[in-house]
C-alpha cells in the first residue's frame, strides 16, 4: 500500500526481460529490505536483492506488457515511493500499485503559478476518472480537473514537477495511471446489488 507521495527519483541501472534494477538515492539508503515493496513510477514491485545504492526486482511478463516498465531503458527517472509504515503521514490517497492502464502525456507545459499536464488515457476507462477525485500518475497522487473521455487535467505545484520524474517527461511519453480503489469496489457493490 501506497500514498502517491514520492520519496525519491531513482534511476534505472539494468532492465530487460524479467530483470530490472534501479539506484537508491541516499534518502532511501537502509530504508529497503529484502521482501519490501517499493512502487517504481506507480508499479508495486518486491525488492529480491538491495545493495545500499540500489535494489534488483523481477518483473513478470504481464507487469511488463501491462505497464511502462517493459519500455524502459537505462538510465530512465522513475518515481520512487516505499510502502506505507504506521509512523508516515497518510498524505495523498491510497494506492496499490497496480497499474489499471498505460497512458500517454498529451501536454505539459508551464503555467504562472506552476504547470499542467494533460493526460491521455485509453476511454474505457473514463467511468473512474471524476473531477477533484483522485489518480495516481507515474506513482504520484494527482487529482484531474477538466476530464473529458479520454483525458484529464492536473495541476502540478513547483514541489511535485521539481521533486518527481514529471521534470523530465515530454508530451508522447506513457505514464502508468493507476484510478481510485474506492471508484472500482463501488462499482463492483453495486453490480453485484443489481443482479440480485
Amino acid at each position: 500500500m501506497f500514498t502517491g507521495i514520492v520519496q525519491a527519483i531513482g534511476v534505472v541501472l539494468r532492465a530487460g526481460p524479467g530483470s530490472f534494477e534501479v539506484s537508491l538515492p541516499v534518502s532511501l539508503e537502509g530504508s529497503l529490505a529484502v521482501g519490501g515493496s517499493i512502487a517504481v513510477d506507480g508499479v508495486c514491485l518486491t525488492a529480491r536483492s538491495v545493495q545500499r545504492d540500489s535494489f534488483a526486482a523481477d518483473i513478470s511478463s504481464e507487469t511488463a506488457a501491462r505497464t511502462t516498465l517493459g519500455s524502459m531503458r537505462v538510465g530512465s527517472a522513475a518515481n520512487l515511493e516505499l510502502a506505507v509504515s504506521v509512523n508516515r503521514a497518510l498524505d495523498g490517497h491510497w494506492v496499490l500499485g497496480h497499474v489499471d492502464a498505460v497512458g500517454k502525456v498529451s501536454g505539459l507545459f508551464r503555467e504562472k503559478e506552476g504547470w499542467s499536464l494533460i493526460v491521455s488515457f485509453p476511454p474505457k476507462f473514463a467511468r473512474y476518472v471524476a473531477e477533484k477525485g483522485s489518480v495516481a500518475v507515474d506513482g504520484v497522487s494527482l487529482t484531474p480537473f477538466a476530464v473529458t473521455g479520454d483525458s484529464f487535467h492536473c495541476a502540478l505545484i513547483p514541489e511535485t514537477y521539481e521533486a518527481t520524474a514529471f521534470h523530465e517527461r515530454r508530451a508522447g511519453d506513457s505514464v502508468n495511471l493507476e484510478f481510485d480503489i474506492l471508484a472500482k469496489y463501488v462499482e463492483r457493490m453495486i453490480a453485484h446489488v443489481s443482479k440480485h
